[in-house]
């Protein structure tokens, strides 16, 4: 739908979705830079990981937050998620009253920029399956070898908590080696859930090796938005709320490792109709 015809309120809500926390890494980016905007963050915890889902799986649950998102009046949403991004965005881009900014569509814009000629990306199954930041780079710049690669357990360690178990370096450790194995001069974090991981993937490669696709994600988004007058003009700081399918306490305590949650998560679930209970 063209966001142009919608007459959108620039006041109203930004939504933001993920599988789980990972999407946390988008929405701090964008508050720092657009303070004055509200949001509503959904995170899918009782479907995560996305990765190994089908597309037609996808389909549903995405559809399902997003008239989520038209009820609550939303006049753009981020899909802080690479796999959906990178599967079924094309899909649905034009089935929404709002605004649609998918993660590797945009980022991989920037990433055609770099002067480099080895790009490495980490991310889901579902993402290298897809193609999607090789063929989305190509567009751009053809010269750049692209090296994707699956790190089947790197969200699972996210989401509960495992960040620096001894087990959980070690996975991550081996990991980063198969893939300095290509001799990329840059490492895409290409699930959001990974810059989670920096504090463990810099003790093994040096920081300025890693790109966090978020930070140049963020900046695009402020952009668009200007763009089409969409940019809260209140003089107060924004609010926000957090929304999830599955086990809120958990995702407070994986969340506040990295961002503070101003308000509890709520559950919220979509069986039959929308049942919400908040969790104090």
């Amino acid at each position: 739908m063209n966001i142009l015809n919608n007459k959108l309120n620039n006041n109203a809500p930004i939504g933001f979705v993920d599988s789980g926390v990972g999407g946390l890494t988008v929405l701090e980016k964008v508050r720092k830079i657009l303070p004055n905007e509200d949001f509503i963050y959904y995170g899918d915890t009782v479907h995560t990981p996305y990765g190994d889902k089908t597309k037609e799986q996808l389909l549903e649950y995405t559809d399902e937050i997003f008239k989520f998102f038209e009820e609550k009046g939303c006049k753009a949403v981020v899909m802080a998620c690479n796999t959906t991004s990178s599967t079924i965005y094309d899909i649905i881009k034009d089935k929404y009253n709002f605004e649609i900014y998918p993660i590797v569509q945009s980022a991989a814009i920037i990433l055609a920029q770099l002067p480099i000629k080895r790009l490495g990306i980490f991310a889901t199954h579902g993402t290298i399956q897809s193609q999607s930041y090789p063929r989305e780079i190509a567009k751009y710049n053809k010269d750049i070898e692209v090296f994707g690669q699956y790190c089947p357990n790197w969200v699972h360690i996210v989401e509960n908590s495992l960040i620096y178990d001894e087990q959980s370096i070690k996975i991550i450790e081996n990991d980063l080696k198969t893939m300095l194995k290509n001799k990329p001069e840059k490492i895409v974090l290409g699930c959001t859930h990974y810059p989670f991981l920096l504090g463990v993937l810099t003790q093994f490669a040096p920081k300025e090796m890693f790109i966090d696709p978020a930070v140049d994600f963020a900046e695009f988004i402020k952009k668009d938005l200007t763009a089409k007058n969409l940019i809260n003009d209140s003089k107060t700081n924004g609010y926000g709320e957090f929304y999830v399918s599955a086990n809120p306490a958990l995702f407070k305590t994986s969340a506040q490792l990295f961002c503070k949650l101003e308000k509890d998560p709520q559950l919220l679930t979509f069986e039959n109709s929308i049942k919400t209970i908040s969790i104090s």
